[in-house]
């Protein structure tokens, strides 16, 4: 396996192709938007260029991965010849239908079909193609070069030798795979944003402030970085949207998502993505100044 062909420019699909292309495969980075595709590359190379400057690669292997990376706008023509393709568009579950449906159509009935959905049924994905023993979840965690976890979700169909050849195909890549089954947020998910939940919920009903709950997190429980930190670093509408399929797949209340966090959605306050969330991020990508609606 040495043909990948990645579907998405963003965050997630730019640090995928990165990751595949810096250990040695060729890969096909695909996005509808050429811009999107060019900022994705610009991304990539900013990436590398630290990476360089910490002496982590040399300037060569910088050139070797971006020389490893084409990009296209035509998903038939950039999946062509792939082994594997790993889809990494937005969560939403009908973009992802689709994307599948098009894969179905251009793609080899052996071609692996992977998708970096964090918490999406690989089930509901895997039906709409023929072969859905070939579908699979590879949920990367986000920054992807850096990040050592890749999440491994069985759909119901999918096959034992898929499996393996993915989790082999991840140690590969230098990251610890782990297999879970398919069932509304995996593992991740299922526990991380109830956490991020409760602590929104803790802050609407003013039990403490922005910062207060997120050094009690950090300094009491060792988490590297705060609920409200990491909810703007992943982005509040994903955090929505991931809250909704795990609320709508278990029929839970525990899982229904706060006001608060439902209504900054909806304002677009969106976190580090949109300048601002919990903190404010006009001056500084890092959460140093709280956001002035929560002082």
């Amino acid at each position: 396996m040495k043909n990948i062909a990645v579907i998405g420019a963003g965050t997630m699909g730019n640090g995928i192709a990165h990751t595949f292309a810096q250990s040695g495969f060729t890969v096909k980075l695909i996005d509808v938007s050429e811009k999107s595709l060019d900022k994705g590359m610009a991304t990539i190379a900013a990436n590398l260029d630290r990476m360089v400057a910490k002496g982590a690669i040399s300037e060569e292997d910088k050139h070797k991965t971006i020389g490893n990376i084409i990009t296209y706008t035509d998903v038939k023509d950039g999946v062509t010849g792939v082994d594997l393709v790993v889809e990494a568009a937005t969560e939403n579950v009908e973009l992802k239908l689709n994307i599948f449906r098009q894969l179905n159509e251009a793609c080899a009935h052996n071609t692996i079909l992977a998708t970096n959905t964090s918490s999406i049924s690989i089930t509901q994905i895997g039906a709409v193609v023929a072969h859905p023993e070939r579908v699979i979840g590879m949920h990367f965690m986000n920054p992807v070069p850096i990040m050592k976890l890749v999440e491994i979700i069985r759909g119901y169909n999918t096959s034992d030798e898929v499996t393996k050849t993915i989790m082999d195909l991840s140690v590969q890549l230098g990251k610890v795979p782990v297999e879970v089954n398919d069932y509304p947020g995996f593992v991740a998910n299922r526990i991380l944003m109830p956490m991020i939940n409760e602590s929104i919920e803790t802050l609407y009903n003013g039990v403490a402030g922005v910062y207060e709950i997120d050094t009690v997190m950090k300094l009491g429980m060792a988490h590297p970085m705060g609920p409200l930190q990491l909810a703007d670093f992943i982005g509040l509408d994903v955090c929505l949207a991931i809250l909704h399929v795990m609320y709508d797949g278990f029929k839970n209340p525990k899982y229904a998502p706060c006001p608060l966090l439902v209504n900054m959605v909806r304002a677009g306050k969106l976190g580090v993505k949109s300048g601002e969330g919990f903190y404010d991020y006009s001056e500084s990508k890092k959460a140093e100044k709280v956001a002035k609606q929560f002082l």
